[in-house]
């Protein structure tokens, strides 16, 4: 293994820690299961952190290795303002539970298995809005199975048009205002200011989404404004139509805001906060109330992220008005191994005590193992993912189709559900 640039101690390291989570798969089950599974995981991880501590101290500091305020570097800076580009994601999953219907249960994204799926294709233009020209702009326009459901929440109504609305990818407008340090205020359907995940493969780690990215909103519509406090602190206030853009559960508006904080070179903090009517009965008892948190913590060759989430509304219409809730959180290992490859690691769990975000009533863990190679060449960039994950939902709704129907019509479910894949993103971005 030396032609990846690694130690023989760090190898050795590394295997010895895979064969203790082997050995546990093999005497309690999957390790992901068990304690001493998850403790092995945690050392893993945290392995890392000398090698990074080791990096800083042979390594200028980020802000040194970044060029001056005002540099006209086009490396760095480009020579346009105006940016444009194009995207596509073909992916193949194989589900080893082989569903007649070929679905993942309960999913919006990467959701058809055992074909080959156009997941997602784009184009976009985009405009930065700066000091020399505070006017900025995006638009784009998409299409691809990943464009269906990943705008509702099940059972909710949709606005008018939605299918049609569903394959605009951005539509926004925003401006760099004269104020303190300089505000920017966006106004149209901007990226969703909740989550460490997008609705776009390639911007992930893994090539399968969590479930707590496929259960909050990968857009939003409305106005922002973002306030930079200092160089670490930025603080962003929202309003936007709904907890989901082309959802239309009544013609109120909802609320928001979001801070990061970079609380070193390496650590960051992120939390948004969520309120509003998301019922046709708009009594701000009913009201939507979610949490998205997010620890971030990089160096040069490693990325480690927490995010943890929390939500919950009572039922309007119902019996006693009920207090739905939800609960889900996941860690993001990402390792660049040397060159084009990197390797990811994310355990997950998810929580819908309701059934209110997902549609039933389930406690879901999951753990997903990725293996990337990555082959720029001019405007394009070129990503291949190698990906197995393994879901297991409990609960008085949960499970997971699988071969065969109980009776005629109604596909038989299972508690856990493993998939094998490969994924090919193809970007074309303009410099």
């Amino acid at each position: 293994m030396q032609f990846l640039g690694l130690r023989p101690n760090m190898m050795q390291a590394i295997a010895g820690n895979l064969a203790t989570i082997n050995a546990e798969r093999t005497h309690h089950g999957p390790g992901w299961r068990n304690p001493i599974g998850w403790l092995v995981l945690a050392g893993w991880i945290f392995s890392f952190v000398p090698v990074c501590i080791a990096q800083d101290l042979n390594n200028q500091s980020e802000k040194d290795r970044l060029p001056p305020a005002g540099s006209s570097n086009p490396t760095w800076f480009g020579k346009t303002d105006w940016h444009y580009g194009a995207y596509v994601d073909v992916g193949y999953i194989g589900n080893f539970n082989s569903p007649d219907n070929h679905l993942w249960r309960h999913r919006t994204t990467a959701f058809v298995h055992n074909e080959l799926s156009p997941n997602m294709g784009l184009g976009y233009v985009r405009k930065d809005a700066n000091e020399s020209s505070r006017w900025g702009m995006e638009l784009g326009f998409q299409g691809g199975r990943d464009t269906e459901e990943f705008a509702f929440l099940v059972g909710e109504r949709r606005v008018e048009g939605a299918d049609v609305l569903r394959h605009v990818h951005r539509a926004n407008v925003s401006y760099l205002a004269p104020i303190g340090k300089g505000m920017t205020i966006t106004a149209g359907l901007f990226n969703s200011l909740m989550g460490y995940e997008s609705l776009y493969a390639r911007d992930n780690a893994s090539y399968t989404r969590s479930w707590i990215a496929d259960n909050t909103p990968y857009m939003m519509f409305g106005v922002n404004a973002q306030y930079p406090v200092s160089d670490d602190f930025i603080v962003t206030a929202f309003i936007v139509n709904s907890y989901y853009h082309l959802a239309h559960p009544n013609d109120l508006p909802s609320y928001g805001g979001r801070w990061v904080w970079k609380a070193t070179p390496r650590l960051t903090f992120t939390q948004t906060l969520y309120g509003g009517p998301d019922q046709t009965d708009t009594s701000l008892e009913f009201w939507r109330v979610y949490g998205n948190h997010i620890l971030e913590w990089k160096c040069d060759d490693v990325t480690v992220a927490t995010s943890f989430d929390i939500g919950t509304e009572s039922i309007a219409g119902q019996p006693g008005s009920p207090r739905a809730f939800v609960m889900g959180g996941n860690m993001v290992v990402r390792w660049h191994v040397a060159g084009p490859w990197s390797v990811v690691l994310r355990p997950e769990f998810y929580w819908d005590r309701n059934g209110r975000w997902t549609g039933a009533e389930q406690f879901v863990k999951a753990i997903t193992s990725t293996v990337e190679y990555k082959f720029p060449y001019k405007w394009m960039n070129a990503i291949a993912r190698v990906e197995h994950r393994y879901d297991e939902s409990t609960g008085v709704g949960g499970g997971f189709f699988k071969n065969g129907e109980l009776r005629p019509g109604q596909i038989g479910l299972t508690p856990g559900q493993h998939l094998l894949l490969l994924g090919v993103l193809l970007s074309f971005d303009s410099p």
